[in-house]
This record gives C-alpha cells, sequence and structure tokens, in this order.
C-alpha cells in the first residue's frame, strides 16, 4: 500500500500535501516571439497542480544560456508576467511549485545566441555527439551538433552568477514557491564540477573546490535573494550523456551536499544516471548522500510508486520526482492513492508542438469508454 508517498512533507518554508514531485521537462512549447509562457503553458502546468511539487521545464536565466528552441526564460518583463500566469494557476488550485533556473553552456550554438556568438563554457571543448534544437535559418527546426564553446575569462564569471541573481528576484517577484539551481545533465555549472569538460587552471579549475566554486557562488547569490528555505539544487552524479566524464563524481556531490547542508538549503534533487548510460547510484553512496545532507532529498530515476514508497519507507528519500510519467498523466497522485493504471506517454510528442501530447492526456473522471 502507498502511504508515505501520499503523506504531507514540510520542505524548508513550505508544507507540501505530499511526496510525488514532478521532475522538471524540457517540452519546448513556449510562446513565440520571446520564449513567453503562454496559456498553453499555463495550462499545462495547472492540470499538474497535484503535485507535491512541481518543478517547472529548465528555464534559461539568460539569452546566453539558451540551448534549445522555444523554451521558456526568465530574463525579460514578458517572460516574467507569462510565469506569472502560470504560478497563480497552480496556487489557485492549492499547488507548489519551483523555478528551475537554467544555463546551458556549451549545449548550445551560435543560432541561439545574440548576434550568432559563440556559446560558453568553461573550457573551449566541444561536447562531442551532443545536439541542441534550433531554428535555422530557413525557419525550420533542426537537432544539429552544438559548437565549439569559448572558454569564459574569469572576468565574465561575475556575470554569470548575475544572471541567476537577477532570474531569482525575478522568479520572486512572481511568487515562486522554490527555486531550483540546475547544476545537472552536462550543463554550464555541472561543466565547471566535471572533470574533463573544465580544464582551467584558474580559481575555478583544478581542485574539487576550485570546480565548485562557480556552483556554490551562484547558490550564494540566489540564497541571498529569495532564502535559503525556498533553494533547492539539482545534481547528476555519474552521468555521461553530453560527453560529460567525470572522475569526481561522488566525490564532489558528496562535498557540495555537506556545503549546501551547511547553508542550509530546502533541497537536493538528486538526477539518477541509468536513463543516460552512466552506472547506478550505489546504496552505500546513497546512505552516504544521506548522511551528507541535512536538507529535504529527492531522487529522481524513472521509479513506479511502489519502488518510491519503498525508498521513503527506508528513510533514504524524503519525496521522489517524476518525469515521463507526468507528461502522461496529470492526475497522477490521484491513480497513485487509487493504484490505477497510467496513461502510457507518446514521444513523439515530447518536444514542440502543440496541446496534443501535452494538456489532452485524459484523466481518470475523463477516460474514454
Amino acid at each position: 500500500m502507498i502511504k508515505k508517498l501520499l503523506s504531507p512533507i514540510k520542505v524548508g518554508s513550505q508544507t507540501l500535501p505530499n511526496r510525488v514531485f514532478m521532475a522538471p521537462l524540457t517540452r519546448s512549447r513556449a510562446g513565440q516571439p520571446g520564449d513567453i509562457p503562454a496559456a498553453l503553458n499555463v495550462e499545462y502546468y495547472e492540470q499538474r497542480a497535484t503535485a507535491g511539487l512541481i518543478v517547472t521545464e529548465a528555464t534559461q536565466v539568460s539569452r546566453q544560456g539558451q540551448g534549445y528552441a522555444w523554451t521558456p526564460g526568465i530574463y525579460t518583463d514578458a517572460q516574467e508576467a507569462g510565469w506569472k500566469n502560470a504560478v497563480q494557476a497552480v496556487h489557485a488550485k492549492g499547488g507548489h511549485i519551483a523555478l528551475q533556473l537554467w544555463h546551458v553552456g556549451r549545449i548550445s550554438h551560435s543560432l541561439l545566441q545574440e548576434n550568432g556568438a559563440a556559446p560558453v563554457a568553461p573550457s573551449a571543448l566541444i561536447a562531442n555527439k551532443a545536439q541542441c534544437f534550433v531554428v535555422q535559418t530557413d525557419g525550420t527546426p533542426a537537432n544539429v551538433p552544438c559548437e565549439t564553446p569559448r572558454a569564459l575569462a574569469i572576468e565574465e564569471l561575475p556575470g554569470i552568477v548575475a544572471q541567476y541573481r537577477q532570474a531569482t528576484l525575478r522568479a520572486k517577484r512572481v511568487g515562486f514557491d522554490f527555486v531550483e539551481v540546475h547544476a545537472a545533465n552536462g550543463y554550464l555549472l555541472n561543466q565547471f564540477l566535471a572533470t574533463n569538460s573544465n580544464q582551467r587552471t584558474d580559481a575555478y579549475g583544478g581542485s574539487l573546490e576550485n570546480r565548485a566554486r562557480l556552483m556554490l557562488e551562484v547558490l550564494d547569490a540566489v540564497i541571498e535573494e529569495i532564502g535559503a528555505d525556498r533553494v533547492g539544487v539539482r545534481l547528476s552524479p555519474h552521468f555521461v550523456a553530453h560527453d560529460m566524464a567525470d572522475s569526481d563524481s561522488e566525490a564532489s556531490t558528496l562535498y557540495l551536499a555537506k556545503e549546501f547542508s551547511k547553508r542550509g538549503i530546502a533541497y537536493l534533487h538528486i538526477a539518477e544516471p541509468d536513463w543516460a548510460g552512466g552506472v547506478e547510484l550505489s546504496d552505500a553512496f546513497r546512505k552516504q548522500l544521506r548522511e551528507a545532507f541535512t536538507g529535504s532529498l529527492i531522487f529522481c530515476g524513472n521509479y513506479s510508486a511502489a519502488d518510491a514508497e519503498s525508498l521513503i519507507e527506508q528513510g533514504i528519500a524524503d519525496a521522489v520526482a517524476f518525469g515521463r510519467s507526468y507528461i502522461s498523466n496529470p492526475d497522477l497522485v490521484e491513480r497513485f492513492r487509487q493504484g490505477a493504471a497510467l496513461n502510457k506517454a507518446d514521444r513523439s510528442t515530447f518536444y514542440g508542438g502543440g496541446a496534443h501530447g501535452y494538456t489532452d492526456y485524459p484523466t481518470l473522471q475523463l477516460q474514454p469508454a
């Protein structure tokens, strides 16, 4: 029986109604022009408001931080206004929502950058075999190989921190319950953390502490603007997609978990690596992580309700985030409560498009006869 998963939990400053969290899911449906959350996006999040916590799709903190066409931003007034509509709709249904803050770093292309600039990264190393999603010069969308980035000068790094700070200020004005710093899945902050993508010889490269420096500077800026009890971080130990290979993956995760505990952040969200081909997290590492982090610990890794219940019962996880199952089941919490079958997700509609495969999945009350 599913009990723990459906029980309330206090995360940071918020008491959430259950431990079924909605994972961040890129859907590439922001309103155009301007990458602005639109009415369709508002409906999508409102439908899923029964989640203990919705973590939004990754949202770029600047134009420079974009790696995929039609993903939403949080750096213009219009984007801020669009997100406000979504937050108000979720809150009106009694839900809670976190904004995931994103800078893709080298997982980008000059077609997405202002004035056709090169993407940026800790070092000028291309992400081999990685792709980004662009609108080509003839107006057609396409997945294309990422371009070689330029290395960020040390003088530019305060500007990166400022992008996250400004995004947090906007998120606070909008009324988000939390912000989640995306430091996972091979994007900019993860690129600084990983041993293969960070070849710097200055204060932001070399030792583990140096490679973690930008992550912690970003986190401190975010905390300063919204408070530690409204901040989460997403990490992805052993992640191998996007040409990532980090020989210090577990050590850096545990180091950061302890640093996060010192700062008193609300939660740590672990994206498990198995879907991308990385090694599974060991029970020993999970226990070390549990000991290292004093806030709420969330795991995300293609869990069933029963597996999630077990992880919470063992005291390893405080909550579990669900991704693909939330794409096709807006009423996932109720389905878990009733032990009902889940709708199957249509992969062909994951990225781009309109309402089909986005807001038209049936709930239990609307199942076809």
